[in-house]
């Protein structure tokens, strides 16, 4: 008798998820990874789960925000990624950032040793026959092969979309400045494992943020291919100067915002702005530049960034880049078990279906993977409520809030973008009275809100857990 497996195309983020719960749900499982027989333009090794744009998973805060209760929902479901994180987590204030070397090793480690993962390292130019792959997960990325996404578009009969997404540099610790730099976090405040201190803080003045934001607009930029000329970029990842051009106040109240921070060698000068550096590796010796992805060409990147407070003799473990990520219109090809309408049992997770996040691509993983394994196994598994995180994800991305009564698509499906996990796209909460009767106002109703959000989630993920995960009722 021959054992089905699941077949899992691509070893990021959400196909290393994926084949864990797979795995540990007792399912056979073949992970296909191209690289390194055949490389991509962001990856730098040959890891599974590699970390490719920031360390950051973002805030770990599971009370009032809306990827921290991701994180929160993932840990209870035995995220394989989450476990890695917080073993290799290094200080971020209130976020969850890895040593990222660390991390995509212990991930590989991991799934090579597991007995149900036999992991195959290839390219695959289209997608698995459905004879011999009844189950199967493409968990591609945004750098999907061109052989394999010229398959999908003519499997789906879609074009699909694709945005640019951007890369921050990375700065040797030893050669910044610390006679101008100092270490804060903002606000002080602390997260797990860190001090208030975790971020280096590079000021700027006026004169010299104006000059930085004029360099920034005017430095040569990396030029687009053919193909990519109208390839819009995703706002939650835009390039340094692309931000610049929106606007001369754009950075300050975003990424170089001063607020809650203290010059250190200046208390009584507040700074006009600030360029933050977080630890990148758990020696401490690499600091990314936070929010500093770019499109500049190299040396622009040394001459322009060189010209910030303490980073004047500053070397760079690695540049900034860009790169097209590509996604396809999940709403229109996709139901809520993650998968493909015109061919039952062939999943798609991670950023190819428009979440956009290490932890957003993770997640979808996780639910492709349990999804896939239960349905190997003889049952279906239902998505969590839309009023859980992950729910609320597979909402976005397959459409629920974009269908008519008949169940078919609005004009709206044509808008659809990628998306981080964030409290729009939960349904609307009720926020309680207090003991006279009262709701939260001013300042309070934020965070009020915010925690019946998450409470809400906590309670409902947990019972869909306890319902529906059969580990869980064996133990």
């Amino acid at each position: 008798m021959t054992i089905q497996k699941i077949h899992i195309i691509g070893g990021g983020m959400a196909g290393s998820e994926a084949a864990w719960q797979a795995a540990e749900a007792g399912a056979q499982v073949i992970l296909h990874e191209m690289r390194p027989v055949r490389e991509t333009d962001a990856h730098q090794t040959d890891g599974l789960a590699e970390l490719v744009c920031s360390n950051s998973f973002r805030s770990d805060d599971d009370e009032h925000n809306a990827v921290g209760l991701l994180h929160w929902e993932m840990r209870q479901a035995g995220s394989l990624i989450m476990a890695m994180g917080d073993r290799h987590k290094l200080p971020a204030g209130g976020a969850l950032a890895v040593d990222r070397d660390a991390f995509s090793a212990d991930v590989t480690a991991t799934l090579q040793a597991h007995p149900n993962i036999t992991i195959e390292r290839e390219e695959v130019a289209g997608l698995p026959p459905a004879k011999w792959a009844p189950q199967a997960i493409v968990a591609t990325g945004p750098l999907t092969s061109p052989a394999l996404a010229d398959d999908i578009r003519e499997t789906t009969g879609d074009d699909g979309l694709a945005f640019f997404d951007a890369i921050a540099p990375i700065i040797h610790r030893d050669t910044i400045d610390f006679d101008q730099a100092w270490f804060q976090s903002r606000y002080d405040k602390a997260g797990p494992g860190g001090t208030g201190a975790d971020y280096i803080n590079c000021p700027m003045d006026r004169d010299q943020y104006e000059t930085f934001i004029a360099a920034l607009i005017d430095g040569d930029k990396a030029d687009f291919k053919q193909w990519e000329e109208n390839t819009p970029y995703f706002d939650g990842c835009l390039p340094i100067e692309v931000m610049a051009e929106r606007g001369p106040e754009t950075l300050r109240h975003g990424p170089m915002k001063p607020m809650g921070l203290t010059n250190r060698h200046k208390p009584d000068e507040k700074p006009y702005a600030v360029v933050q550096l977080r630890q990148d590796n758990a020696l401490g010796t690499l600091y990314n530049m936070v929010g500093f992805q770019t499109k500049l060409k190299h040396g622009e990147q040394v001459r322009i960034f060189r010209a910030i407070p303490g980073l004047e003799k500053a070397e760079f473990a690695r540049l900034g880049g860009l790169h097209r990520n590509t996604f396809i219109n999940s709403p229109k090809l996709l139901d809520a078990s993650l998968q493909l309408k015109s061919r039952p049992g062939l999943r798609f997770a991670g950023q190819i279906t428009g979440v956009e996040g290490y932890v957003e691509s993770a997640a979808m993983g996780l639910m492709a993977g349990r999804m896939a394994a239960a349905e190997l196994a003889g049952h279906i598994l239902p998505p969590p409520p839309p009023t859980t995180a992950h729910g609320s994800l597979i909402s976005h991305i397959s459409g629920g809030h974009l269908s008519d009564d008949s169940g078919d698509m609005t004009s709206k499906a044509r808008s659809f973008q990628p998306m981080n996990v964030n409290f729009g796209l939960f349904p609307e909460v009720e926020v309680p009275r207090d003991e006279n009767g009262k709701r939260p106002r001013g300042k309070a109703k934020k965070p009020a809100r915010q925690l019946a959000y998450t409470g809400r989630a906590k309670a409902d993920f947990a019972d869909w857990l306890s319902t529906h995960d059969e580990r869980a009722a064996a133990e």
